[in-house]
């Protein structure tokens, strides 16, 4: 059996953990083998590279593009990975030959940067295209550290590990993503030796430009497609769960166990994603299975996404959600009958690139809820001047999510679950094929919201 396994920051940076629970685990010497590794950056490393993926905290990528030291910010950097090198000197990572080499791929960077300065200062080119150039460069650093680490490790200890650079710092080969990949591993015996892949993939198309922060995980799909992988794992800290444990306790989130590719896509529309969506397709469409497993519950299987699992039973697998969205409604008295009154609002969000998460109407009102950021507020301000009537509200939407409840009674239960927290329903919503069930409710009850859900509809998933 041929495994492609994806590991995140966070794990990646107690790679002690990785090490005893994913590699090693309870498995026999010759059976470290036929599987892929594909690793994210170290925590906030890419963070530091680019910018803070949440706060919008500025990186050196921001340094770069305002014309600023990019060069001592860097150097900064590189002292915080040779801090995160001594880390890791207990698990046998070789400390000169670790700093030794990202020291040069640092410096490497830097001679690309310089070049793009020089050819940005003479005038004669796009400089968007520019700057998307060095950020595919500034990301591919953290990646490439992270697995020549874990490779160097790896072979210390006893296991035959093969270092997977996809980053193509050595070459100027125009290559797509694709292509790169299909070389890489056209010639590797798996079952003679454990493959640590960058989670950064260099290609002429430019996968940050495709795929922004979600690269890893394209890499990650587009690996498992390429091998025929048998199951695509991805290790996170927690499991996919019945909902955020960071909100209703660990004790009180349930692993999901099972489910489907739909169920997927409705998490990654909210930001919650299981896997992004642009990674999944491929995996979906290929018939690889994608498994969701805990690295610190080794033992544990994890749920399994497939593309025909439907639940035995009627149930919530999920409650999820978010408060970082806005309601915004449009009335018009005389909107009453006429054809195509949406398909104006339409087109002025496609002029924003802005796209909705849940859409509602009556006779005279549409209602519409999308992500609360600036290219929003933007497209707002010339709705207001275009429209009879514009309302915009700070909310939250939480959802009930399952592959088998188009059944009656649960839209009850969910009401009245949030009816007994004194939680009032905004809007609501719910199409045909009856997956997910939305409701938008004041943003400071988002919390509340969510745990009421879960107590209701998915503490009795635990028996099942």
């Amino acid at each position: 059996m041929l495994t492609v396994e994806k590991i995140g920051g966070t794990s990646m940076s107690r790679f002690g953990d990785c090490l005893n629970n994913i590699i090693r685990g309870k498995r026999k010497p010759d059976e470290y083998y036929n599987r892929i590794f594909v690793v994210s950056a170290y925590d906030n490393v890419t963070n530091w590279l680019l910018e803070h993926k949440k706060t919008g905290e500025p990186g050196v990528y921001a340094h770069f593009q305002n014309n600023e030291e990019y060069e001592s910010a860097l150097d900064k950097l590189c002292a915080r990975l040779l801090e995160i090198n001594r880390v890791f000197v207990p698990l046998g990572l070789d400390l000169q030959e670790a700093n030794d080499f990202i020291t040069h791929r640092i410096a490497q960077a830097k001679t690309y940067l310089s070049s793009m300065h020089k050819v940005l200062a003479s005038g004669y080119v796009e400089p968007s295209n520019i700057y998307l150039a060095a950020r595919e460069i500034l990301a591919s650093i953290g990646e490439a550290h992270s697995a020549w680490n874990s490779v160097n490790i790896l072979n210390n200890s006893g296991i035959n590990a093969t270092f997977i650079d996809l980053c193509g710092f050595n070459d100027n080969e125009m290559l797509t993503i694709d292509q790169r990949i299909h070389k890489a591993f056209s010639e590797i015996d798996f079952s003679k030796t454990l493959c640590v892949a960058t989670g950064y993939t260099k290609g002429t198309e430019g996968i940050m430009r495709a795929f922004d922060r979600g690269y890893s995980e394209v890499t990650f799909s587009k690996i498992a497609v390429e091998v025929k992988a048998d199951e695509a794992i991805i290790h996170k800290e927690y499991h996919l769960s019945s909902a955020d444990p960071k909100i209703v306790g660990v004790e009180k989130s349930v692993p999901v166990g099972r489910t489907n590719f739909i169920i997927a896509d409705q998490l990654a529309d909210i930001g919650m994603e299981a896997i992004h969506p642009k990674a999944a397709k491929p995996l979906e469409l290929a018939g690889v299975k994608i498994r969701i497993k805990n690295t610190f519950e080794p033992e544990h299987p994890g749920t399994l996404i497939s593309n025909d699992y439907v639940s035995p039973v009627p149930k919530i697998e999920i409650v999820s959600g978010t408060d970082k969205v806005i309601a915004f409604e449009i009335h018009d008295p005389l909107m009453v009958g006429e054809v195509g009154y949406d398909l104006r609002l339409m087109e002025i969000m496609k002029a924003h690139n802005v796209s909705y998460i849940l859409k509602s109407t009556n006779a005279n009102s549409i209602t519409m809820v999308v992500w609360d950021k600036a290219a929003v507020r933007e497209m707002l301000r010339e709705m207001k001047d275009k429209v009879y009537q514009l309302t915009v509200k700070q909310v939250a939407i939480v959802c009930a999510m399952g592959t088998n409840i188009a059944w009656p009674g649960f839209l009850y239960r969910c009401a009245k679950a949030l009816c007994d927290k004194n939680i009032n329903i905004e809007c609501f919503g719910q199409s045909l094929k009856q997956v997910n069930m939305q409701f938008v409710i004041a943003r400071e009850r988002y919390r509340d919201a969510i745990i009421a859900l879960n107590d209701e509809l998915c503490q009795a998933n635990k028996e099942n």
